[in-house]
């Protein structure tokens, strides 16, 4: 009965993937009625879940920090190219689309992700514990891209606006690529320790005792599966973007609420799997998966949308408004403190999810 039951949940997580394609490639730029939008948005959220099982194969099979690498990256790439698409179909209007989609990661990732887990990990175990190494070191590459990337185009004064000149936009591209690769090497390679889940008395947990490692090739059929199941979510997501719009627009709120939406329903697989780590007391699995999305949605876009802006035509913002570089340097502070310790309390967890409700609050009420 038990080998049954893993039968069909292993076919349910490989059948849900392909259906979602499928449908995205028959729904794709059309208007889609109540029902078809109510399918789509059943089959995103089994594509969710199913993404979610791979990455947790892909990840037992690598191990930490491997894993979580995996997922950020995978979910950033396929992000990366819907921003792209919609940028070249949408003209002049989509001008702040990538500083929009970038900061809602940010904020979505350091506040919302690490608060839950942080919150999850401390009432189910008393206290969560992490490596302050790795994750102070994941924390300040995050800071100094989303400073140097969102931040300066507000007060260089070059071009006008809140935006880059090409040298400017250059140097930031390049500068984004060069920090995300020292990182990715200091994580996987040269102090890999930093950034494995740690035991209440420090000692470093370097595999998971729960099961046996899946073998290479069901490791490598889960990335193709976790490949299908993320173009599933992502392209989904556009789709169902028309009707979420509509609603934003018939409730009298901002535009940028539709960006808030899109990117919590992009980011929903990695805010399973964080939390899912955090119950199991692997916080710092969770810490990697939410720094880690937040810099590779930094380090990964901005290189993008710089190369195409080559070919787009009107501007790129990027230069974040006043009001939201008080939450992006509160959040940095806040985070800086949550850090040092190495544990954290419940208490920790509560104020980073207010930084996130804050967020949210401001994103409807600016």
């Amino acid at each position: 009965m038990v080998g049954l039951l893993r039968s069909l949940l292993g076919g349910w997580t490989v059948v849900v993937p392909v259906i979602a394609v499928v449908l995205l490639a028959l729904t794709w730029g059309r208007a889609l009625p109540g029902a078809v939008v109510a399918l789509v948005t059943l089959v995103l959220a089994g594509s969710v879940l199913a993404a979610v099982h791979h990455a947790e194969v892909i990840a037992h099979r690598v191990g930490e920090p491997f894993g979580s690498l995996v997922l950020a990256v995978a979910v950033t790439i396929i992000e990366v190219a819907l921003i792209v698409t919609l940028m070249a179909d949408g003209g002049a209007k989509t001008a702040s689309l990538a500083r929009d989609t970038v900061f809602a990661a940010v904020m979505i990732t350091c506040n919302g992700v690490v608060g839950l887990s942080l919150l999850v990990a401390s009432l189910r175990h008393g206290i969560a514990v992490f490596n302050p190494e790795g994750t102070g070191s994941a924390l300040a590459t995050v800071a100094t891209l989303a400073t140097l990337s969102l931040v300066l185009p507000t007060f260089t004064t070059s071009k006008p606006g809140p935006e880059f000149s090409t040298a400017q936009l250059t140097f930031a591209a390049l500068s984004s690529l060069v920090l995300y690769a020292l990182f990715v090497t200091t994580q996987t390679v040269r102090h890999r320790d930093y950034f494995l889940p740690i035991t209440r008395q420090g000692e470093v947990i370097t595999a998971d005792d729960h099961a046996d490692a899946p073998s290479a090739r069901a490791a490598v059929f889960s990335l193709g599966m976790l490949g299908l199941a993320l173009i599933g979510v992502v392209g989904l997501a556009k789709g169902v973007s028309p009707t979420v719009e509509s609603g934003v627009t018939a409730a009298g709120l901002p535009q940028a609420v539709v960006g808030v939406v899109i990117a919590l329903l992009v980011l929903l697989p990695e805010t399973i799997a964080a939390l899912r780590s955090a119950r199991r007391d692997r916080v710092q699995t969770s810490l990697n998966l939410a720094l880690g999305s937040s810099m590779a949605s930094i380090g990964l876009t901005v290189p993008a949308v710089a190369l195409a802006s080559l070919w787009l035509s009107g501007p790129l913002v990027l230069g974040l408004g006043a009001l939201h570089m008080v939450l992006l340097a509160l959040t940095v502070v806040v985070s800086a403190l949550t850090v040092v310790p190495g544990r954290a309390t419940p208490l920790q967890g509560g104020v980073h999810l207010v930084l996130f409700a804050a967020y949210l609050e401001l994103a409807v009420n600016p």
